[in-house]
């Protein structure tokens, strides 16, 4: 399971029975690689520009063409949660680019007007049925436990959009976010 920094377990505040709150204050995780490029230039949809070239050479070098595809900018509602998938980012890097990565999470406040972009991540469906979203959720069961409450229950297939968001925390924006809206939570 994943060790936590302490000054990210945020879960005792955004955490209740009722799920994950919201405000306009989201996070994003990251690689400790992206972290100049996202103070200098924002969160851009589909970022990782040496992932995406390392997948374009791979593809190219098997004899087969690469579609590359527009991603939203994830986000969730608590630092635990970002913490998580900066470790998968840094994970998945590691797979295809050298260097030493470190997980990071970026602190996302929105304006009004592209706070009410943030959707609930329902594409996440396919990802939870992978052996990549069982080790979230149970990841997630574990926040959950900590902070005094039951695993989480929900049918991937039949939940309401908003359980995402809620129970799940994920979320995304199909938005570019200016860095004058980002700051990198360090301890």
């Amino acid at each position: 399971m994943t060790d936590t920094p302490t000054f990210l377990k945020d879960a005792k505040d955004v955490l209740s029975d009722q799920g994950f709150a919201t405000s306009n204050i989201w996070y994003h995780g990251t690689s400790s690689a992206l972290v100049d490029s996202i103070t200098q230039q924002g969160l851009k949809r589909s970022g990782d520009k040496a992932l995406k070239d390392a997948a374009k050479k791979t593809m190219a070098a098997i004899g087969n063409s690469y579609t590359e595809s527009i991603e939203p900018v994830f986000l969730t509602q608590s630092k635990e949660l970002a913490f998580y998938w900066a470790e998968q980012t840094v994970r998945d890097r590691s797979v295809r680019v050298d260097g030493d990565e470190q997980p990071v999470v970026v602190a996302v406040t929105l304006p009004e007007e592209l706070n009410l972009k943030v959707k609930p991540d329902v594409g996440a469906a396919s990802l939870l049925l992978l052996k990549e979203g069982e080790d979230f959720m149970g990841y997630l069961a574990g926040i959950y436990q900590d902070n005094g409450f039951g695993i989480p229950e929900i049918d991937l297939m039949k939940a309401d959009r908003l359980k995402y968001l809620s129970v799940l925390g994920m979320a995304y924006i199909n938005a570019d976010i200016d860095a004058s809206y980002l700051e990198i939570i360090t301890g």
